[in-house]
């Protein structure tokens, strides 16, 4: 496994869909996963730290598992399959850890609000489209430079 920091949220224009990056903490590889608006929405006001009047999900979500005495430990993006990513969240509780499957977007809006470890499965990072990047207007160009059918098959 290794260990990814949220570097980004951008929209894709061309998909209509928000993204994701992923980036590897000791190396250059960015893994972008593409997000609904409302997770995006919620990754970007957990790296914010912003604060809502009343709870949103993923706040509640948190609070629901600290009010359980337990904690979240770590997430990971464990497989994709057909252009789909998954993920793990762990959680340590009472004397045992419990593995949870979730979407990789509200694993990642859990993890930015809790302080928790990410990490990316090595044949993830393989499959997944990973690009090495070492400046932000690299990043601008190779995403302008994108075509629809460089991200594989997809139903319209």
């Amino acid at each position: 496994m290794i260990e990814v920091k949220v570097s980004g949220l951008a929209y894709d224009t061309l998909s209509k869909s928000h993204v994701v990056f992923l980036k590897e903490m000791d190396g250059e590889r960015v893994l972008p996963i593409w997000i609904g608006p409302n997770e995006a929405f919620a990754i970007a006001m957990g790296l914010q730290h912003m604060k809502t009047e009343r709870p949103l999900t993923h706040d509640l979500i948190k609070n629901v598992i600290e009010g359980l005495n337990a904690n979240v430990i770590k997430i990971v993006v464990n497989n994709i399959s057909d252009n789909t990513y998954y993920a793990r969240i762990y959680l340590n509780g009472k004397n045992s850890i419990t593995e949870i499957d979730a979407r990789p977007s509200d694993s990642i809006a859990i993890a930015v609000r809790s302080s928790t470890p990410i990490y990316v499965a090595e044949q993830v990072l393989e499959k997944g489209g990973t690009f090495k990047i070492k400046e932000k207007d690299a990043l601008k160009a190779h995403f302008q430079e994108l075509k629809l059918e460089d991200f594989g098959k997809f139903k319209l």
